[in-house]
């Protein structure tokens, strides 16, 4: 078995997308891969972010990554420390 990602990137891809399709040529078959890739990484909950979607993920993490920088400039403390 290779990386456990890779092999599960592989069986959603296969099931969510192969398996749906039937491609009639490769410029067909690349906008419907694109399609599939643009919504799997951006509009699909994944479990690994906490069943939020990477968008919604990476504004959550850029929000909390500005509220840090603000409480280090007004000079709060964490209360993680």
């Amino acid at each position: 078995m290779q990386n456990g990602f890779v092999e599960s990137l592989n069986g959603r891809f296969r099931d969510g997308c192969l398996n749906e399709h039937l491609f009639r040529n490769l410029p067909a078959a690349r906008r419907l891969l694109e399609v599939w890739r643009i919504d799997y990484n951006a509009c699909r909950p994944h479990t690994s972010l906490g069943g939020l979607t990477p968008n919604e993920f990476a504004t959550r993490s850029r929000r909390g990554h500005m509220e840090n920088r603000v409480q280090l400039r007004t000079g709060a403390r964490s209360i993680c420390t």
